[in-house]
Parts: C-alpha cells; structure tokens; sequence
C-alpha cells in the first residue's frame, strides 16, 4: 500500500465531506489550460503518483480512479500499484466517460466539485448540462488544494526575455495587430489570451517556468489601448520591461487580472477561445465575453519564412549532434561497455549542446531499450533504468529548443541482429509513414481524413496503435502545438501551407519492443488544377532510419526510391557539419537499399 498517496486521497475526501461534495474532478492541467505544466501544478500528479502528461483523477466518497489514454495504459498501470487508484482506459470501447461515470455511481441531488480555474469553459459548461440531466449538482469553486498540500511548490520566478526578430520574422506590434484584426472579424475589440505559448508567440518572449517549453507564466490582455501583460514583476527586467513599454504592453500583477477583467466597462466585447480559456474567466467577464476561436492559434501555427529557414538550419545541427549519438551507442554496444536509457539521454542533450543555437530539450527523452520501447510515453527513472544489450530494438524519440526551431524526433534501431519479425513490423510501420509523407491532398483538408494513410498497411494484417500519428510544432515554443493534429478523431482544423506536424505511426508489443518512426512534416503547396490547389508535405528532420530493419519483399520500388532520396538528402546536408569518421558512418547508413 502506497501510504503517502492513500493519505493525500484522505485529506482531500475530508475537505469533501465538509463541502458537502460527493465527487471531484483534477485535471492535468493549470489556469492556462496547458499540456505541460510547471510544479506548483502538478496537483493531479501529487495525489495519484501517476507522473505521464496526460490523465484526470476522479476522486469520490469511496472510489479513486484514474482516465488515460493509451499512450499511458503501461505505465499508469504499474504507477498506480498499491495506490488502490483504478485504472480507467480511456478511449476503449468499454470504457465509460467521466461524466458518465459520475451519472452512473451518483444519485439524484449529489454535488461534483471543481475547480473552474482549471477547467475550459466548453468543459465545465458540458459537465454541468449533462450532469444535470441525472439531478447531479456541478459546483465550480471547489479548491482545497492548498489547505491540503502545505508544502505546495511556488510560482516559478524565472525572468523572461525577447524572441528576437532575427528568428521570429515579425515584430511584436505586426502581431498584436493580426492579432487584434482577427478578434474584429469574430465581433470583439479585445482579446484575452491565457495560453502561455499564444502570449509567448505574440509578444516574441520566452522564458523557462515549464520544463522543455520556453513560456511565462502569464496572462494577456489585447486591445487598442490599455493592453497589460499580467506577470509577476520579478520576471521582468529593465531590458525586458522597456522593451514591452515599446510595445504599449502594460504590467500588472499575475493575481490581479480576474480584478482586471471584472473591472471592463460593459461595452467592451473581448474574444475569448471556450476550449482553451478557464470557466472562471469567462463567468467574470459574462456578457462581454465573445466566444470564437483564438485570434492566435493559426497566426502562430503557420510559421513565416525566417522561421522556416531556421528550422531547416536547426534540423541540419541536430541532425549532425544525432550522429554522435548513434555512433556513441555503437561504439559502447561493440566494445560491451555498458549503456542506460538515461544515458542515451543524457549524451543526446550533449552533443545537442555543443551546437548553435541550442537552449534546452523540447521534452523529457523517451528511451526504450525493449519492452519499454512499448510503452508509448515511457520515461526512465533510476528503479526502471535498464542497461542496453545486442540482442533487441531501442526506440529514442528526443527533441530540442534552438534558437530558431524546436525539433522533435524518433527513431527504433536493432541493437542486435533484428527477428523477422522485428524487420516486418519495423517496416509496415515506415510504409505507412511513407504513404502519409508522400501525400498529396486537396487545400482543406483535415488530418483526420489523412491519418488513414499512416494506418493502412498495419490494419491489414490486423495491427494498429491507439495514439495519435501527428501533432503540431511550435518555433522555439512547445513540441506539442495546435490547432492541426493528425489522428483519428476529428479536428475540424485543415493542414494549412507554412503548419509543421509530426509524421509518427508505430506498432508496439507489449513486454517485447516498440517501434515508432517520427519525422516533422511541413505543409507546402504541390500544384493547382481547375479542381484546385493541392497541398503536399516537405520532410523537415534529417537523420537516417536504420538499415537493418527494412523488409524489402514487402516495399515497393516507389517507397525504396523514396527512401534512398531520403538517405540522400540527409548526407548531403548534414555532411558539412561532420568530421571524416562521422562522413563515413553516415555514409554507410544512407547507403542505398537494394532487394
């Protein structure tokens, strides 16, 4: 029994039994509606010990029960032993949803707390309407949190700092006017912005309150006049500070914008996303609040040229670092020196370090040597941390936060000698991540009607895998990035020219390897016809796939052309960048395969 977590449940089951409440709801997230969150927010994480990035706890009067998505299934699983914490799969057929789960065990007159600080708008208004029609009661300023945490983390206070536009490619008053021009046309003539890489995009600033994802802790408010960044004056300098004062951007204090908010005249009509702005903000502004999408998220996810040029100058450095990496692991692996998954992390940060540019990982490294090369987002800690042998696959998926472009990254190679087995899945994967990469498609199309392609081949013999194929990108901002995805579920966001997303299908067999094969695509034009214009991908990341793992019986000419032209480009331009001895071993993995 995991004591420490059972005794956390307790205290906030006590707070629940004075409030009155019969269940509550924690998230994964923070007032900012973010994937990837700084410590102070971790709440769900402290009372379940369950450590992935994606999963909400439900806690009742007798049950504690945890939903994630598959790329978690493994990891939650063992997370969670001995925490009396039920593990729910979501997204399976037999799974139900929260809320339905709440209708079911609840009865009529029951309450469900939460906390609306951490919870969309969208969200808590479905939650509420659907509870109701069982006779359940939604209450949205349930937050014992700090009563019961007493040693909670702070608000990190790291200072922030300019974007400069020699990466960014536009000034920050060109953006807060795009900016602006977007919420006129959806009726407002103000926009609050509580997604940290929206303001971080905006007003070119980063900053290092979230790991791996250069963001500030803050909140924006744009309009013609009065526009104020609400961030703690110990994040900002004298440099930074008249640099926003340049920018007619105002300072207040972090705590002060629901003040802020309730005191705007009536009149004013401020845009607000309802997927991605807390409940409790949109209740204090009612009536003035425009519900629309963000005047952000397309600007920012359709990078400009000098964007673009530095992604592919970023691409060649961390393409070059990745062959120290790979030659390192070869060494140790030929030598029998031993080698840990923690290891491989640590060298790839390394070698990406002695580059230009570079400022941080894009996220925590996943580095699975075997069976944990099936659990999708596995991390490696001191008790897990398994030593590499030659005799099974290692999957790597790693990333970097340069200067001019975040890279994200994944590659599976056979330490050993590959089973036929290995070399079949290994390749019905990259046939599919040829097929989505290959694509050509009508303008407006969207990545659920693409993600198919990525699918195809693995279907066919009965395989697949639950996560999604394709996120977002963002330039020197978070590795996870809308509004595009590419995935089964629908997303009514169209793949547009200038959008980076990853190209990642996989296969994974439990308790024996994992396989997923990543690059970044972006969205070019192709061509246009009186049919109209259809788009393609350009392949951005540049680092060969191992060799030894194709099974050319089952490829066609066309995928092995694709291939070898791949391979191709790769040693052209990361060549340059390498030594004698690296040339040479990069030469030899882009050797052309033949039948």
């Amino acid at each position: 029994m995991n004591t420490s977590i059972k005794t956390r449940i307790d205290s906030l089951r006590a707070e629940m039994k004075n409030s009155g409440i019969s269940a509550t709801i924690i998230p994964q997230t923070d007032p900012h509606q973010s994937e990837y969150i700084s410590d102070h927010w971790q709440v769900r994480r402290w009372l379940s010990g369950f450590t992935g990035s994606a999963g909400t706890l439900v806690i009742t009067l007798s049950e504690a029960l945890l939903w994630t998505d598959s790329r978690y299934f493994i990891q939650a699983a063992q997370q969670l032993s001995g925490t009396d914490i039920i593990l729910m799969k979501d997204g399976l057929p037999d799974t139900p949803s929260i809320v339905q789960y709440l209708i079911d065990h609840l009865s009529n007159e029951e309450i469900v707390g939460i906390d609306s600080m951490v919870f969309s708008t969208t969200e808590t208004t479905s939650m509420r309407n659907t509870l109701s029609t069982a006779g359940i009661s939604l209450i949205d300023t349930f937050s014992p949190i700090d009563k019961i945490w007493v040693d909670r983390p702070q608000l990190p206070d790291g200072e922030i700092f300019e974007h400069e536009e020699e990466y960014a490619g536009e000034k920050t008053a060109s953006k807060i006017k795009r900016v602006l021009e977007n919420a006129k046309k959806q009726g407002a003539d103000s926009t609050f912005i509580s997604a940290l890489d929206e303001i971080a995009w905006t007003l070119n600033i980063r900053g290092n309150d979230v790991a791996f994802n250069p963001v500030a802790t803050s909140f924006l408010f744009l309009a013609a006049k009065n526009s104020t960044l609400f961030i703690d004056n110990k994040k900002i300098n004298e440099k930074t500070l008249e640099y926003l004062n340049n920018n007619s951007i105002q300072i207040a204090p972090y705590n002060s914008v629901i003040s802020f908010l309730q005191a705007l005249p009536s009149t004013q009509k401020v845009l607000i996303n309802p997927t991605g702005t807390a409940d409790r903000f949109a209740s204090v502004l009612g009536s003035r609040a425009i519900k629309g999408q963000s005047a952000v998220a397309i600007p920012k996810a359709c990078k400009n040229e000098t964007q673009l040029a530095g992604i592919r100058k970023a691409m060649e450095r961390d393409g070059a670092a990745l062959v120290k990496l790979y030659m390192e692991i070869e060494r140790r692996m030929t030598k029998g020196e031993t080698l840990t998954e923690i290891e491989v992390g640590e060298l790839a940060a390394k070698f990406r370090a002695q580059g230009e540019l570079y400022f941080d990982d894009s996220f925590n490294p996943i580095a699975g040597y075997g069976a944990h090369g099936a659990i999708v987002h596995y991390s490696a800690t001191d008790e897990s941390n398994a030593t590499l042998q030659p005799d099974n696959l290692f999957l790597f998926d790693s990333g970097a936060q340069y200067l001019d472009g975040t890279t994200d990254i994944t590659r599976t190679i056979s330490l050993g000698n590959p089973t036929k087995e290995q070399r079949h899945d290994f390749t019905l994967v990259m046939k599919g991540h040829i097929a989505l990469g290959t694509a050509i498609f009508p303008a407006g199309t969207r990545g659920a009607q693409l993600d198919a392609l990525a699918r195809q081949f693995l279907w066919k013999e009965g395989l697949s895998y639950l996560h999604g194929t394709g996120h977002g990108i963002g330039h020197f901002l978070n590795v996870h990035e809308g509004p595009q995805s590419i995935r089964l579920n629908e997303n009514p966001t169209p793949l547009t020219v200038g959008m980076i997303t990853s190209n990642e299908p996989g296969l994974y067999r439990e308790s024996k390897y994992g396989i997923r094969c990543e690059n970044l695509v972006l969205t070019i034009p192709a061509f246009s016809t009186e049919f109209g214009e259809f788009l393609k991908f350009e392949t951005l990341t540049l680092f060969p796939f191992d060799l030894s793992l194709f099974e050319t019986e089952i490829m066609t000419d066309e995928e092995i052309t694709w291939l070898n032209n791949y391979h191709q480009e790769v040693y052209n331009r990361i060549s340059p960048r390498l030594n004698d001895a690296e040339k040479a071993w990069l030469k030899a993995k882009t050797a052309p395969l033949t039948r």
